[in-house]
């Protein structure tokens, strides 16, 4: 009986084993079931991310390729802004340039276009209402200032001319009706008469130009006074010079030249100048200059060789300034040149810019040659038909510190 239950609880302790290894293995299987599924739905996943992300680095070198759409170094300066500024650009074409010889000298007055005004009688400087200085405009006759000699003690000039001259006159009437009849001598009546003359030239010289301040000094000439010589209360004496009336028609510029560019002188054809006081350049081809002469050896003095022009005073162009002189000699064919306005400089280093396309701008350096004072010779850096710009490369300059294309700096 003890064996018989034995046997069944041995049964039974097996049974309930079996049924748990089973549990065991249904769970374990349900287990790898979930996690499989899980396993790909997270594979699922990161081949959708993945292939979010090629899609993004696919927009990424689309957008890349649109960057690099621009010529490199391009700078982007808007239609509206360069019309806004007066951006002006000039196709560059081979044509005839000049060489150029630069060197500076002064503008001075034409022979004939000056005229100086010297003191007629002994006196005193007196301007009265008179408001003259350098530069102010006047007309032949016109009174420039007075000399009053009432109160020096060769008493009134004009006064003792006027007298002079009566007196001499009838002087030299009476002896006329003398000499006739032989009551006086040939000599005398000759004396008489030299006596008259030069007591009536003195007497025109001051007739007519007295007024209440003293003698009128007038200008021979229409003109601008210019170097006024004497101040209110100057005495002065006849002969002195007072002032000088310059009509300003005509002009001279003198060169000064190095002796060792004298072989170069024969070839000078015209020249241009640029003044300082307004930064002009004129040229003297425009001005209906011509060449007078070069000096055919230097100043004792010097080391230089004058060569001299002559030309209108069609601008505001003040005599006896010194400026800078371009003289210009033998033409150079075939050259690419530029306007000076159009040279950016930076340390040195010279650069134009070139539009490629209707906002498009590139920055070229340049080599430089001959400079005329407005156009200046390219050796290198453009070619024949690049369009640079004129006018408004200091504004492209400065867009170009925030307009430039920007570096790719994407990170994944």
């Amino acid at each position: 009986m003890k064996k018989i239950y034995l046997l069944w609880v041995i049964f039974a302790y097996i049974l309930v084993g079996c049924a748990g290894n089973t549990a065991q293995h249904e769970h374990e299987h349900d287990h790898e079931a979930h996690e499989h599924e899980e396993g790909h739905e997270h594979e699922e996943g990161h081949k959708h991310d993945h292939e979010g992300e090629h899609e993004h680095e696919e927009g990424h070198e689309h957008d890349h390729e649109q960057e690099e759409a621009h010529a490199p170094g391009e700078i982007i300066f808007k239609k509206a802004l360069a019309e806004a500024v007066g951006l002006k650009t000039v196709k560059v074409v081979p044509s005839t340039f000049t060489d150029v010889l630069k060197t500076s000298g002064r503008v001075m007055a034409a022979q004939g276009e000056e005229s100086v005004i010297v003191a007629t009688v002994p006196g005193v400087v007196a301007f009265g209402n008179l408001s003259f200085v350098d530069g102010t405009a006047v007309r032949k006759g016109q009174a420039i200032l007075s000399l009053v000699s009432g109160n020096l003690s060769e008493g009134n000039v004009v006064a003792k001319a006027k007298y002079a001259y009566e007196t001499a006159k009838k002087e030299y009437e009476r002896m006329q009706t003398l000499v006739d009849d032989k009551i006086v001598s040939a000599r005398d009546f000759e004396q008489a008469r030299l006596n008259y003359e030069n007591a009536r030239v003195a007497w025109e010289a001051v007739a007519g130009k007295q007024t209440a301040n003293g003698v009128s000094v007038v200008s021979p000439m229409n003109g601008y006074l210019k170097n006024l010589q004497v101040k209110e209360g100057d005495y002065v004496t006849v002969g002195q010079p007072l002032a000088t009336i310059a009509q300003n028609n005509r002009l001279m510029l003198r060169a000064e030249v190095s002796e060792k560019y004298y072989h170069l002188l024969p070839a000078v054809q015209s020249a241009n100048f640029r003044t300082p006081y307004d930064n002009t350049v004129y040229k003297l081809s425009e001005l209906s200059g011509r060449l007078l002469s070069f000096g055919k050896a230097s100043d004792a003095n010097s080391f230089y060789v004058p060569v001299t022009f002559e030309f209108d005073n069609k601008g505001a162009i003040i005599p006896g300034s010194f400026v800078d002189i371009y003289l210009l000699t033998a033409p150079m064919e075939n050259v690419l040149s530029v306007p000076v306005a159009a040279l950016i400089e930076e340390q040195g280093v010279y650069s134009v810019y070139v539009r490629i396309d209707e906002e498009g701008y590139v920055k070229h350096p340049v080599t430089l040659g001959a400079d005329n004072g407005s156009e200046v010779q390219i050796l290198n850096g453009l070619h024949a038909g690049d369009e640079v710009v004129t006018e408004g490369a200091y504004q492209i300059k400065l867009a170009s510190a925030s307009n430039a294309i920007p570096a790719h700096s994407h990170s994944h």
